[in-house]
């Protein structure tokens, strides 16, 4: 059989969107006020093989208290290469992360549903943290589209007092949030995005081996944030 003929057919998707631009400002707005319009972008060797970006909301409201959001974004890639097609390794990778959601110690009334009308797969896993901080809402949405995983990690919390958040709202905007991420990656590859290389994508990999899932510490972040 010639090399052609075992050759693996190359992923659907060939690069990444900015990490920090998959939202837009209405929606960043919504879902974390406080934060302005620019979000913190994580490091990485790679650009169009992964990306992070996070976002922090505190909104004070004196002796009342204080509301409290965070938000983070991240996009892997993967190709198409000896280990199999870049969807069928994205398709691991997500499942992957949803076990890794679900699966968060301490966590509380955890419940998990797919979500509809975003990209090849999605599921949203909610629960309940509850912190010296305060009652913490965590929201984690993991989407696939063709060889790309989106997990979108959004939390809140009602500090010092104020009321703690509804579990159905911050679900509600994460979700959305998640779908608009979704569109930003479909839209980054809709002039020649099927021209991926059959090659490994290093970073790719390393990522998927090393990363359990972002919402394996959502109030870790948040304390350092609060």
């Amino acid at each position: 059989m010639s090399a052609s003929a075992n050759a693996v057919q190359a992923a659907a998707y060939a690069t990444l969107p900015e990490s920090c631009s998959v939202l837009t400002d209405k929606t960043l707005g919504e879902l974390v006020p406080k934060a302005g319009k620019s979000g913190k972008k994580g490091a990485t060797d790679e650009v169009s093989a992964r990306g992070n970006c996070y976002w922090t909301s505190l909104d004070s409201n004196g002796v009342k208290g204080s509301q409290y959001r965070w938000l983070n974004v991240a996009l892997l890639r993967f190709d198409s290469d000896a280990r199999g097609p870049g969807d069928e390794q994205a398709h691991a990778y997500f499942e992957k992360q949803v076990s890794g959601a679900k699966a968060v110690t301490g966590a509380k009334n955890t419940k998990s549903a797919s979500v509809s009308g975003t990209g090849d797969e999605a599921t949203a896993v909610s629960y309940d943290l509850k912190k010296k901080e305060g009652a913490f809402k965590q929201q984690t949405v993991v989407a696939r589209v063709e060889n790309v995983v989106v997990t979108l990690d959004y939390n809140g919390a009602g500090l010092a007092g104020e009321k703690t958040p509804s579990a159905a709202t911050l679900l509600k905007a994460a979700e959305k949030a998640a779908k608009e991420a979704v569109t930003a990656v479909t839209a980054a590859n809709k002039e020649g995005g099927a021209k991926s290389s059959a090659s490994p994508s290093p970073s790719a990999s390393k990522e998927a081996s090393k990363s359990a899932s972002p919402s394996a510490s959502p109030s870790k972040s948040a304390a350092k944030k609060s």
